[in-house]
């Protein structure tokens, strides 16, 4: 068996929508950056799957191919010793003259097919139509893709034109190649359901298997499939791909988290955008890792599955998580250990792939819409240059074999594993419960913890939360445990816990009482953050610490970015200037983020909650209609905070959602969010509420190394959920409260 490979590809879609081309390639900036290349190598990468795309080749005529840009890619990518495997279709119906139905497009793909080989015949491995069966299914029977058929027999066609095209495209380059290898990927999950449902999965899990089933010549009479496709008229293409099987060399499976399904004939315990259905009832349809118990079989259960299926070699062809950063580690890491682990069992998998290596734009919407949904890979193209995430570091020790330990905070199991996983009502018995895997232990916890300095504050808290959600082992510590005016004691309690980094969100916020007290202000604000700070950077540990828009002093007219910097108008924004100063000069491994105007729902002092709670009243809410800002949502703050911390990043950054305006309009916005009239926020200047410290005019903020906040108007729509909820809960608790004081007085009982 050969050695364990690590692959990679970047996400390299061209679908069509309409009459609109979306190319990821573009998209994602690799189209004009050769240089990407070498980042791929770098990972220690042994093969790149790679895009000969017939649309962007030949997007006019067939005869009029364009090979520039591949020739000086695939020449580097040769010099950098990585094997590509190339990719002719990747979700794509073909250029304008063809589609998925048209019985032009085997051909066509096939003569594509040998001009590539022609070539470029040094190339061995290929991978000529990109999951037939997905792309069939969201182009000719859910309609999402063009040609937009919501027809069966049409997406049996268009199903079997990709693999007929398969077919004859890897004829003509092994007319050319008579090695060439055919890697053919497809989704691979397995569908489970209740009872009254279990006739439609196990079609689905029929269907499931037919791209290799049609490339084996396996789909003859008696196979599950065989009439229902007769019955379409189909029968003589089936008995001459049977006549004449092109089986793949290997067999590439792309699992995602949601690869695995589940039909729920209970659709009262699911929200109505998740119920769907057949033409005899309507169901849910849901990811199973989101309901069964036990959990579905996952990545280690198809490539079983498939092995036992065709006993041919196999390879994860697509692995990748849109999540956090440590999360989307512990998915690359999980799927390396399963291969490894199946290898030991006689399992001949070749090779795990790390896909979308420079993250995915919209597939959230399955590439429907243009909004700009961004899912980060092993780099994140959001800055002016590709910048290595977390997941670069961990594909590099596998793909070079180094012997340093994993992150400390991607150690332990992934949500996947933990009980965060059920967002549904638990299914405990379903007609085809989960096989328990054969073995399955915990990662041991991590004996490091993140250090997080101020545990009453908002910002701290939520810090916490948001560990406590992804797994990630903290420890928040108070004045009294972290004294930050005391270098001994943090010096002793770095060292006790072993903390692998810190995060100070402990200081001053009284922005208008710093002006009656400066020293105390900038004691907290500067002296006690440089001093962790330099126990950090003595420790080769890293460490964030947080400054504010109000660093700056407003006279600017375009959002600020890091490099700008002013005279502060008040004390605490001195006090901030001057920790930024001190903390980078300290050198290390220190990031300072300069952020502002925090909103969230969990705080009850915030300016959002204070104005929806005044407009539930009935009451008018006054705000400064002179003052710009960019508001920032506290949930979205902490989450890219862990995120660039795990990622390494070091000096300055600004972090706040994406949009400047007034107080007054971020009010109205927040108003009509929640549901009031917008015009009960009464925009007033500045100087009538007194302050006593000066503001700046305008202090939005932007970014010279890219924006990884949503939109604000987002975040907006989702503080007003996350607010109801909580408000929600709280009332819930205080009918319980009322309820058992009752209780208790005619019980006789005191309650404390």
């Amino acid at each position: 068996m050969r050695q364990l490979e690590l692959w990679g590809g970047h996400e390299q879609t061209v679908n069509r929508v309409g009459g609109v081309f979306h190319d990821q390639t573009v998209r994602s900036g690799h189209e004009r950056r050769i240089e990407d290349l070498d980042r791929f190598a770098e990972l220690g990468l042994k093969a790149l799957r790679y895009p000969l795309l017939w649309e962007r080749i030949a997007p006019n005529r067939l005869d009029q191919p364009d090979w520039r840009w591949t020739d000086e890619r695939l020449g580097r990518i040769r010099e950098l010793g990585m094997r590509p495997i190339a990719g002719l279709v990747h979700h794509g119906s073909g250029p304008r003259y063809t589609s998925l139905v048209d019985d032009g497009f085997a051909p066509g793909l096939a003569a594509h097919a040998r001009a590539c080989a022609e070539r470029y015949p040094w190339i061995a491995d290929w991978t000529p139509v990109n999951e037939p069966l997905t792309t069939a299914r969201f182009s000719a029977l859910y309609g999402h893709w063009y040609p937009h058929l919501t027809d069966e027999p049409l997406f049996w066609a268009a199903l079997l034109n990709q693999i007929e095209a398969t077919a004859a495209a890897m004829a003509e380059i092994r007319a050319v190649r008579p090695d060439a290898r055919l890697i053919q990927t497809e989704d691979l999950g397995r569908t489970y359901a209740t009872r009254p449902v279990a006739f439609q999965a196990e079609f689905d899990n029929a269907r499931r298997w037919m791209t290799w089933d049609l490339l084996c010549g396996r789909v003859v009479r008696g196979h599950p499939l065989w009439a229902r496709l007769e019955s379409f008229g189909l029968g003589d293409r089936l008995r001459r791909l049977a006549d004449a099987p092109c089986p793949p060399d290997v067999v590439g499976v792309n699992h995602y988290l949601t690869s695995d399904r589940f039909l729920d004939h209970n659709i009262g315990n699911y929200p109505p955008e998740r119920i769907g259905g057949n033409d005899l009832m309507a169901f849910a349809d849901v990811e199973a890792i989101r309901v069964t118990l036990p959990a579905p079989g996952g990545l280690e259960g198809v490539l079983e599955e498939a092995w036992d299926r065709y006993g041919l070699p196999l390879a994860v062809t697509e692995s990748h998580n849109g999540c956090t950063r440590e999360e989307q580690v512990r998915w690359i890491r999980e799927g390396w250990e399963t291969a490894g682990r199946l290898r030991t069992r006689g399992v001949e998998v070749q090779a795990l792939t790390a896909w979308a290596l420079l993250g995915a734009y919209d597939w959230n919407s399955l590439l429907t819409r243009h909004v700009g949904h961004y899912e980060p890979g092993a780099f994140d193209v959001r800055s002016p240059t590709p910048r290595p995430t977390a997941i670069a570091r961990e594909l590099a020790r596998i793909g070079r074999g180094e012997a340093a330990p994993p992150h400390p905070a991607t150690q332990g199991p992934g949500w996947w594993r933990r009980d965060i996983r059920l967002s549904f009502q638990p299914v405990f018995r379903t007609v085809e419960t989960p096989e328990p895997r054969r073995a399955w232990t915990t990662d041991t916890a991590a004996a490091r913890p993140l250090l997080i300095a101020g545990a009453t504050g908002a910002l701290g808290q939520a810090l916490a939360r948001a560990c406590e959600w992804r797994g990630v082992d903290y420890r928040l510590t108070s004045r009294r445990e972290l004294p930050l005016d005391d270098a001994r004691a943090i010096e002793r309690v770095l060292d006790e816990t072993g903390a692998w980094g810190v995060i100070n969100a402990a200081g001053w916020v009284r922005v208008d009482e710093a002006e009656a007290e400066p020293e105390k202000c900038r004691a907290a604000n500067t002296e006690g953050a440089v001093r962790l700070a330099a126990a950090c950077a003595a420790r080769d540990l890293p460490f964030v610490g947080f400054s504010s828009d109000l660093v700056f002093d407003g006279a600017k007219r375009t959002p600020y970015i890091e490099s700008d910097a002013t005279v502060p108008l008040n004390a605490y924004g001195a006090s901030k200037a001057q920790a930024e100063r001190e903390v980078l000069a300290l050198g290390g491994r220190a990031l300072m983020v300069r952020t502002a105007a925090f909103f969230s729902p969990y705080d009850p002092h915030n300016f959002a909650v204070r104005l929806v709670r005044a407009l539930s009243n009935g009451l008018q809410f006054p705000a400064a209609a002179d003052l710009v800002v960019s508001p920032t949502y506290v949930p979205d703050l902490v989450e890219a905070v862990l995120d660039l911390m795990l990622d390494g990043e070091t000096g300055l950054r600004h972090l706040a959602n994406d949009g400047a305006v007034s107080w007054a309009e971020f009010g109205r916005r927040v108003a009509a969010a929640s549901g009031f009239d917008p015009d009960l926020v009464r925009p007033v200047p500045s100087p009538s509420f007194r302050w006593p410290a000066a503001r700046p005019a305008y202090a939005a903020l932007g970014s010279e190394r890219g924006q990884v906040m949503p939109a604000l108007d987002q975040a907006i729509a989702r503080f007003t959920t996350h607010l109801a909820e909580v408000e929600f809960v709280a009332e819930a608790d205080a009918l319980v409260e009322g309820a058992l004081e009752t209780r208790a007085v005619r019980d006789g009982v005191q309650v404390s």
